[in-house]
């Protein structure tokens, strides 16, 4: 989290660390605790990179790339849907029959996510929008994930300016709560 570089090289990063994340929980058997953990912190990747995303990105696709408001909107839905199956997941221990279905379809999500942007709207926004606005975003986007929510909310605001008022102290409540109870830390 918080890597350099314009927004889309942060938000490509970003995209490694997700993958690696569902690398390690595809190498462990079923039913593994930290498969567990390891779901936990990539939602807690996802859940910033959405917010993030959804703040400053996609109001940018919006402005910048000729048919911007399509696409935005495609990928607000993509991200509401991985967000109910991430809020699914948040109840399940690696044990439940649920906990490798739920897994399954959040990695196949995002993996499809991931590859429209990489391949679709990320190249339309280099072409479309200056490098010094690019950067700029970059820079907007590090510090929305500083202060993120870190755990799924599907009825939260995901559009400006709602979004970025209410995710800092809902953030704020995730990360306590994190605190309290460990999630996150590596096992």
């Amino acid at each position: 989290m918080g890597h350099g570089g314009n927004v889309i090289d942060e938000l490509m990063t970003d995209h490694r660390e997700v993958e690696e994340l569902f690398g390690k929980i595809e190498r462990l058997p079923a039913g593994h605790k930290d498969r567990k953990m390891y779901a936990d912190q990539a939602t807690i990747e996802l859940v910033r990179h959405s917010v993030a995303e959804e703040a400053f990105l996609y109001p940018a696709v919006r402005e910048h790339v000729p048919g911007g408001d399509a696409l935005a909107d495609k990928e607000l839905e993509d991200h509401a849907g991985a967000e109910r199956i991430m809020k699914d997941l948040e109840g399940c221990a690696a044990e439940d029959a649920d906990f490798d279905e739920l897994i399954g379809k959040l990695m196949g999500e995002i993996r499809e996510h991931i590859a429209d942007e990489e391949q679709n709207l990320f190249p339309r926004l280099r072409s479309s929008c200056p490098p010094d606005a690019l950067d700029k975003l970059g820079d907007k986007v590090r510090t929305a994930k500083k202060t993120a929510p870190t755990r799924p909310h599907p009825t939260a605001p995901d559009k400006p300016p709602a979004n970025k008022m209410l995710a800092p102290g809902v953030g704020l409540v995730d990360r306590l709560r994190d605190a309290l109870s460990g999630r996150g830390k590596h096992g």
